[in-house]
């Protein structure tokens, strides 16, 4: 990260920011905004941010209306499983994974060993989130955030939960907060952290003084390997079971969201067979995709759901398990 690490050597403590940021003055897209000016104060009063160089700050900052535009469209309609599937599950996303395997195999199995998360499952995180660093975004995070933050309603508190984030992070890492880019939503690296999982997860794998999770793998290894464990990930334990239904009731086994809502017993009771041993007692998650040759149902278990906790979907957790899977036969089955 040549930004990163150009500013942390010519690092300036943010007391005097705001001499090399806000002089001289000139009027940029956020310049005397109330939001902007309240958005100040507040980290002034609360977090020890020098006003002045705050405003420094955000003179630079711009409106993107093509980030707007982006998150205000309708959403696309949701694509079956057999055609979500092969968007990840692809020769080429398999070859690159085997490489960065390869490239960082050290790395890869230090993290395993501290966090007990599987190497194949990390590369794949990283795999589906940015092709192996190919897809990291082109936005300054500090614009896309405070577009967001300032100017889409809808959830404008929560992206300024996340600008704030993301300048105390530049602080604690002293990196220059405008430098910094990701995704239109403010998703930074190879993980597509945002700022506010950066400070809980991400973590100095290879002890250099810095978090750097755009252009470190190292860096970026391990913080999804801590975000993961965190979460709860269960060494050694499987992440879902393929399972049969019978019966009239069957489908009324299936949960309600992602949260692991009903028991192994209670599905046998409706119907359900799994293809594993499974405790009556055990909580899963169970879910039907739409395979192509036609309904898929599957019990997810602890580390389906820590997955989910990453993103939010059945189908991405699905991807992320497979394309791990499909890591791991790629490198011979280990």
């Amino acid at each position: 990260m040549q930004a990163v690490r150009g500013w942390a050597a010519r690092y300036i403590p943010w007391v005097g920011l705001a001499s090399i940021l806000g002089s001289p003055a000139h009027a940029g897209d956020y310049e005397g905004s109330p939001q902007v000016a309240e958005f100040v104060g507040e980290m002034t009063r609360d977090y020890g941010f020098a006003g002045e160089q705050l405003m420094g700050v955000f003179r630079e900052v711009k409106r993107k209306q093509g980030i707007l535009d982006a998150i205000s469209r309708p959403a696309e309609r949701v694509k079956p499983w057999k055609d979500y599937r092969p968007m990840f599950i692809t020769d080429a996303r398999i070859a690159r994974g085997v490489d960065f395997w390869r490239q960082h195999e050290a790395a890869l199995a230090r993290a395993e060993q501290a966090y007990g998360v599987p190497a194949a499952v990390i590369v794949s995180i990283i795999g589906v989130e940015t092709f192996f660093g190919r897809n990291t975004g082109n936005y300054r995070v500090i614009d896309a955030l405070s577009t967001l933050g300032f100017d889409y309603p809808p959830r404008a508190d929560f992206f300024r939960k996340e600008l704030r984030e993301f300048l105390l992070l530049a602080r604690e890492e002293q990196v220059d907060p405008l430098t910094l880019k990701g995704s239109y939503a403010g998703a930074m690296g190879l993980p597509q952290f945002m700022p506010s999982s950066f400070r809980a997860y991400a973590v100095d794998f290879d002890d250099d003084g810095h978090i750097n999770i755009w252009t470190d793998p190292d860096d970026a290894i391990g913080s999804v390997a801590s975000y993961f464990a965190r979460h709860g990930w269960v060494p050694g334990e499987a992440v879902v079971s393929r399972a049969e239904l019978h019966g009239d009731r069957a489908s009324d086994g299936l949960s309600a969201g992602l949260d692991p809502d009903r028991t192994v017993g209670e599905l046998r009771a409706l119907g359900w067979s799994s293809h594993d041993a499974l405790r009556d007692d055990q909580a899963v998650t169970a879910f039907r995709l739409d395979g192509d040759a036609g309904p898929e149902y599957w019990l997810g278990l602890k580390n389906f759901y820590v997955i989910t906790r990453y993103n939010r979907s059945a189908m991405y957790a699905m991807a992320v398990h497979q394309l791990a899977d499909q890591l791991i036969l790629a490198r011979g089955g280990k």
